[in-house]
């Protein structure tokens, strides 16, 4: 069981500050439990129903474990519907994960929304791409709303925070960058075996002009329908990184 003053003061995990400060993320959910322990990640603190507690005894290496209500999860967590698990992980150290090679590092410039940045990691991890670089004023891949929405691919994806116009001048690789103003990106399917970038702009900016100067080959998706005005950028990169390596 877990006591009020310990409940209290995992409860102000809630707030990204506060993990921040520390260098630690919060994972809830069978599903995304079970991803965390699939890939022996470093967990600080795991509070769970007995259903679930019982249900994965001795699966869980955590420093601290705790049976809790209901209603104690509900004071943890960040989802409107709380699930059987809670976990307090430490993050990872980027600079120890070698991603598996690919033909193609996915580049995220001022990505702000949670949901988007969850789903563009998820589906770079469904094709591979398992090397994300991100401006530096892009939403941490550690918020509770991305992580969520990784679906386990936080597990498996490194992530770079950088001063991106710089990173994508000096990384001496194609870049390919989703531009209303680009050739269709069917003009660049014949691809060298030679590893690539592409770079996915801000929601409703695009790509800066800073980030924007560093692109070697600016790509469009044609509008068949002719009415909307331009696509999701999880939407957007999921088409082109299906086209750049398939």
């Amino acid at each position: 069981m877990i006591s009020k003053s310990k409940l209290k003061e995992l409860a102000a995990y809630r707030l990204q500050k506060r993990c921040d400060e520390e260098a630690v993320f919060v994972v809830e959910g069978p599903k995304m439990a079970a991803e965390a322990m699939a890939v022996g990640a470093p967990v600080r603190v795991v509070c769970a129903t007995a259903e679930w507690l019982s249900a994965h005894t001795g699966n869980t290496v955590a420093a601290e474990a705790y049976e809790v209500s209901p209603a104690e999860l509900e004071r943890l967590s960040n989802l409107k519907t709380p699930n059987q698990v809670w976990m307090l992980l430490d993050c990872p150290d980027n600079s120890s994960f070698i991603p598996p090679h690919s033909s193609l590092i996915l580049a995220l410039d001022r990505i702000q929304d949670p949901g988007n940045m969850g789903t563009l990691m998820r589906t770079a991890d469904w094709f591979g791409v398992r090397h994300i670089v991100c401006s530096r004023d892009t939403v941490s891949c550690f918020n509770p709303k991305v992580v969520q929405a990784t679906m386990g691919a936080i597990f498996r994806t490194r992530v770079d925070y950088v001063n991106l116009p710089e990173w994508l001048a000096s990384c001496g690789m194609p870049v390919y960058g989703a531009s209303l103003q680009g050739e269709p990106i069917t003009k660049h399917l014949t691809l060298s075996t030679k590893q690539s970038v592409l770079l996915i702009g801000n929601e409703s900016r695009g790509i800066s002009p800073e980030a924007m100067a560093a692109v070697t080959h600016p790509v469009l998706i044609p509008n068949l329908g002719g009415t909307a005005e331009s696509l999701n950028a999880s939407v957007a990169a999921g088409i082109l990184m299906y086209e750049l390596t398939r």
